[in-house]
């Protein structure tokens, strides 16, 4: 990532941006919350490519394959990678560049009412490709769904356990070094909270994607919700209609980072990785051609 020597005025997790327009320096200061300023986008996106290119990789290595969550999640993550704005975070009225690219996500355990959940982070690289990422999201789901705690939730379990009035005031503590980032740093590296981007796969429940709000906890400003695959119809220039393999994403994002029209270059490189799974496997820092 960028360099990361720290100036007066940069956070441990991000730099200042000193350089940018009027527009993006007032907007923080009249619009403080983050959960306040979210953009909503909703993309369809067709699975015929994405389905052939599992099935090729899979039948090349059966027992450790493929799944559609880890195209969607590189995807996501080179598209950060091409698109820096998308990595940017408002806190405490100030606009950041972000040093780390991470994605995080909850694991439910067993898929039973019961169940506990634990946290997946998986911190990436320029240099991470498809197959990389494929190995970490293994290790940290497999981690968690076999029992092995996470850094956050085991630090929950210890904060329970302290009275309600004092655990209040230890909160109002860390709410004030968050917002001035001096939040410990074993936090921003495991707090799903202070990742790129975090991601809910509903599809694994049998669920729709729909929107999920952003946090004023953190500086994560980018959800994405994926929905559960089915065919649905699909219509060409002449109307006529077609049922195909299909997800739904939702995309929530703080606006104050970048305006509408980067935000559709932003959603169409996402669309074109997603119809070209291929691409993911040079690394997150190589150009693509999608317009």
């Amino acid at each position: 990532m960028s360099d990361t020597r720290r100036r007066l005025g940069d956070r441990r997790d991000g730099k200042l941006l000193r350089d940018i327009d009027s527009m993006h320096i007032i907007m923080p200061m009249i619009y403080i919350n983050r959960s306040d300023n979210e953009a909503y986008i909703s993309e369809r996106i067709d699975l015929t490519n994405i389905d052939a290119y599992l099935a090729k990789r899979n039948a090349e290595n059966p027992e450790f394959k493929f799944t559609l969550f880890h195209i969607i999640v590189a995807a996501i993550l080179k598209v950060i990678v091409l698109r820096p704005k998308l990595n940017r975070f408002i806190a405490n009225k100030n606009m950041y560049q972000r040093n780390d690219l991470s994605a995080a996500f909850v694991v439910k355990k067993r898929f039973e009412d019961t169940s506990e959940e634990g946290l997946a982070f998986i911190h990436a690289s320029e240099s991470t490709t498809i197959d990389t990422l494929r190995e970490d999201l293994y290790k940290q789901i497999t981690t968690v769904k076999k029992g092995g705690g996470d850094a956050s939730s085991d630090a929950m379990d210890i904060l329970r356990k302290i009275p309600r009035p004092i655990l209040k005031f230890i909160f109002m503590i860390l709410r004030w070094l968050d917002r001035h980032g001096l939040v410990p740093q074993f936090l921003i590296e495991t707090d799903l909270n202070y990742a790129s981007v975090i991601l809910s796969n509903l599809g694994s429940i049998k669920l729709r994607s729909g929107y999920h709000h952003l946090s004023n906890w953190g500086t994560a400003s980018l959800f994405v919700i994926v929905g559960e695959t089915k065919k649905r119809p699909f219509y060409d220039d002449e109307g006529n209609v077609e049922f195909k393999n299909s997800v739904d994403l939702g995309l929530t994002i703080d606006e104050r980072l970048a305006d509408g029209y980067y935000y559709s270059k932003s959603i169409r490189l996402l669309k074109y990785l997603l119809e070209h799974p291929e691409e993911l496997e040079k690394p997150l820092k190589e150009e693509v051609s999608y317009e």
